[in-house]
């Protein structure tokens, strides 16, 4: 619902006035004016030194990579939220990655995204001040801030308004309809101040959806922006952008006459606008894009999908091999690689250890955010059957209270199970890399990130063939294949399953197996290659 926002257009100063007076603070609340003072040094870039604003052609520099190549293919990526400087997921592990492989591969990527309150000082430190302009949100005017920062060869944008995205969390708050409605006026108002015009805008989730019908219906005919393509990533269905109908003109300042383009079952849905106006829709994975055209799986909007199924496509996720690297990886007890798999042996010891289980059956890893459809109210049944006199299990995540309690009763409980009800990076590295099979038999799953992280460290994934799933595990029993592969869900299909792997854990095929997982392409740039031919 839209929210109560100061007005900051009704200042009675004129803009000769302003002109005169100081640059506005690069962190202001727009709850003040927006012409009062210069750029906050201590909260944004340095501690000692006002950040300068540079001139709008010189906003940032394009990438070394291709600092000499001008065809390169410039894009502009759009996110709410890219690690390492914010993030809550899949999306933020995306958009950490993908930019970066796109410039491998010869584009001129660049990410823009909200300067969030949360984005820690160390990075707040090292970003240049652009410039300001302001945004028109339905009939509010809004200050907006640019900052820049190149971080491992990326460059990006952040969008700074402390009203909007001082708060914490990225998503969830009353007003964010309004909140992301300026952060994506803002992305495509920053265009001519940070002297970047992107040959693609790729724009990515319902937050911010309303880029592409923007570009639609305003911004494509204004001057200097003509010819710019819009790509749209549905990274989960499940969350549309859904608000009331009234705030149309109101909030998203979006004309009666384009209103069909929102317009879905008496509200406002940003990602059927998305996918009536961006000239590409793609998924994270090509199984999924088949799903959402379901009735099953298209919550709502299989109909809307399939009219556009032209333009619509998947291309699997990847992940960063750097991180999940065993040969590498500092927090787990000893590097191993596919040519020398010994030090896994030792990383499960260790596991071992740290969970106290006392036998060496084979260990079953779930590293999951605890929710029924990720397929652990599956896991749940098949514990309350006492299925495990066959191997142990340990548990890593947090969700829905209910599993939470069970989990963490069941893991206190029984000398097999060790559940801990968090998420730490360093403790999930550490289960990777000392369990031997990883349970995933999600419901649902657009494309899924943990099974590829398992191949990585050689434990074999258990999944269900669903979405990205279906499309980076191959069942070995039907030969080659790296994991295990059931397709009813039920607890019965992921018992048989289960006790089929540890079935072939003790055999010598197990090692083909642990290789195969582990020789798996699952790099960005497999991924950035095929979004390239997508952008032409």
């Amino acid at each position: 619902m839209a929210s109560k926002v100061n007005n900051t257009s009704k200042s009675s100063k004129t803009a000769a006035e302003n002109k005169a007076e100081k640059k506005p603070a690069a962190t202001k609340n727009t709850a003040t004016k927006a012409t009062d003072k210069k750029p906050t040094a201590s909260k944004i870039a340095t501690a000692s030194k006002k950040p300068a604003a540079k001139k709008p052609a010189e906003a940032s520099k394009p990438n070394a990579a291709t600092a000499e190549n001008k065809t390169a293919k410039k894009i502009l990526f759009v996110t709410a939220e890219a690690f390492p400087f914010a993030g809550t997921g899949g999306l933020g592990e995306v958009a950490g990655s993908l930019p970066k492989a796109l410039n491998n591969v010869g584009a001129d990527c660049r990410v823009i995204m909200p300067l969030f309150g949360s984005i820690a000082e160390k990075y707040r430190q090292k970003m240049t001040y652009i410039g300001q302009t302001h945004v028109m949100v339905g009939w509010r005017n809004q200050y907006c801030g640019l900052f820049s920062l190149t971080n491992d060869g990326v460059t990006t944008y952040f969008v700074d308004n402390e009203y909007y995205f001082k708060r914490d969390g990225i998503y969830g708050h009353f007003d964010d309809g309004e909140r992301w409605a300026f952060f994506c006026r803002a992305v495509l108002e920053a265009i001519p101040l940070v002297g970047f015009k992107p040959d693609v805008i790729h724009s990515n989730d319902h937050a911010t959806a309303l880029v592409p019908v923007y570009y639609k219906t305003e911004y494509a005919s204004r001057y200097g922006y003509n010819g710019i393509k819009n790509v749209f990533t549905i990274h989960n269905l499940e969350y549309q952008g859904c608000y009331p109908s009234f705030i149309l003109g109101d909030v998203f300042g979006i004309a009666e006459h384009d209103r069909w383009i929102v317009d879905f079952n008496w509200e406002l849905n940003c990602v059927k606008g998305a996918i009536e106006s961006a000239d590409k829709v793609t998924t994270v994975s090509p199984t999924y894009a088949k799903e959402i055209q379901t009735p099953e799986r298209g919550y709502g909007l299989h109909d809307i999908l399939c009219r556009n199924a032209g333009k619509l496509s998947g291309i699997l996720n990847g992940v960063n091999v750097e991180e999940y690297n065993p040969e590498k990886n500092t927090s787990i007890a000893k590097h191993y690689s596919a040519a020398d798999t010994s030090g896994k042996t030792e990383c499960k010891a260790a596991l071992k250890k740290e969970c106290g289980f006392e036998d060496d059956k084979p260990i079953v890893a779930v590293i999951s955010r605890l929710a029924g459809h990720k397929g652990l109210d599956l896991v749940k049944g098949l514990l309350e059957r006492e299925w495990l006199g066959r191997a142990n299990i340990v548990i890593l995540g947090t969700g829905e209270k209910y599993l939470e309690d069970f989990f963490a009763w069941y893991g206190g409980s029984h000398k097999s199970a060790k559940t801990f009800i968090t998420y730490n990076k360093d403790l999930a590295h550490r289960i990777y890399s000392g369990a031997d099979m990883f349970l995933m038999p999600s419901g649902s799953e657009p494309c899924g990130l943990s099974q590829m992280m398992a191949c990585r460290y050689g434990t074999i994934p258990i999944v269900r063939r669903t979405g990205g799933l279906a499309d980076s595990i191959h069942d070995c029993r039907s030969g080659g294949g790296n994991g295990f592969v059931f397709d009813d869900y039920t607890v019965e299909a992921l018992c048989d399953t289960v006790n089929a792997a540890i079935d072939l854990y003790y055999k010598k095929e197990w090692k083909e197996l642990m290789l195969r997982a582990m020789n798996c392409d699952f790099t960005w740039d497999r991924s950035a290659v095929e979004y390239m031919r997508l952008y032409e």
